[in-house]
């Protein structure tokens, strides 16, 4: 909090209607700001979390959009309940109810990542359909999901990218093919996280809850499972395709709309990692290498082990 101009603290205090006495920040996660869980004099616990445009342009645009979406939310749905907010033009402020819970730990141990896996189906059958107005997933990831298409122009411009994956360069029509096709393939009446991952989960002794919904949407029920897998791998788990392939969400989803999905997020991941650092996020790339990998891996395990799909399934 102490990072907060003083009119901003001040107004937020207003708000809570009672002085901050404790204040331990949450660092961690890939949004720069203020993220602080508050003790208040009058016994009180808040979670807080604030950005402004002079720390990351983008930033404020998603707290709004998340105080849409976490306001809306269902009192069933495992997320912590929201507040208020406040918003002067520049800084925007999230309020929250404190959970006393921690993220899994890292390495993932199997116990925590079954309870997280369990959540999921939790998550997508509550969710289905989706009690909240919210946007296509075409619309929230579409900007996002070109990866492949930029490579594929890049390469155009200037021969091959460096540093690209040569499995990709051998495959990048195929690579842009699929990802062209994902948000047909993605449309579901399911609201969907949409960034779920480690950094995104709060363990209770009880509860799994999800926070951050910045990017809320409604696609397809298996969408949240497809984003999560890369960096649960990334981060010592199994390989994306064993916890998809026993998952109960997974069940009944096109093998080719899958495939669509994971080539996407691995163009985004690779694409994305290859570009400057963002204003106040250092590690973003390095996290996006990483899933970029695993998301490229896991579209060749599938490619790979169905030698001849194209030609037997009319894909692209």
């Amino acid at each position: 909090m102490s990072a907060l101009p003083p009119h901003v603290r001040d107004a937020l205090v207003g708000r809570m209607g009672s002085a901050v006495v404790a204040a331990e920040d949450r660092p961690g996660g890939f949004s720069p700001g203020v993220a602080a869980r508050l003790r208040l004099a009058d016994g009180r616990r808040l979670f807080v979390k604030a950005v402004s445009a002079s720390v990351n342009p983008e930033s404020p645009k998603m707290h709004r959009a998340e105080a849409r979406i976490a306001g809306a939310l269902p009192p069933s749905v495992p997320s912590p309940r929201f507040l208020w907010s406040y918003d002067d033009g520049d800084w925007v402020a999230l309020a929250f109810e404190d959970i006393d819970g921690s993220p899994p730990i890292l390495p993932w141990r199997t116990k925590e990542l079954e309870r997280v896996l369990d959540a999921v189906t939790e998550l997508s059958r509550s969710l289905t359909p989706s009690p909240v107005a919210a946007p296509p997933v075409g619309e929230v990831l579409g900007p996002l999901f070109t990866g492949w298409r930029r490579e594929q122009q890049a390469a155009k411009g200037g021969g091959t990218p460096p540093g690209l994956d040569p499995w990709a360069v051998a495959n990048l029509d195929r690579l842009v093919a699929l990802e062209a096709v994902w948000e047909e393939a993605g449309q579901g009446h399911t609201l969907l996280h949409a960034d779920l991952r480690a950094d995104n989960l709060l363990l209770t002794g009880d509860r799994v809850y999800v926070v951050d919904w910045p990017h809320g949407c409604v696609g397809a029920g298996w969408i949240d499972l497809v984003c999560l897998l890369p960096s649960v791998a990334m981060q010592g788990g199994p390989p994306p395709w064993e916890m998809f392939e026993q998952h109960p969400v997974a069940r009944g989803a096109e093998p080719q709309a899958v495939d669509s999905l994971v080539a996407a997020l691995a163009g985004f991941f690779t694409w994305g990692s290859r570009q400057p650092a963002p204003p106040g996020l250092p590690t973003l790339r390095p996290f996006q290498a990483a899933q970029g990998r695993e998301s490229l891996a896991w579209l060749r395990h599938r490619i790979d082990r169905r030698q001849g799909f194209k030609e037997k399934r009319n894909w692209p």
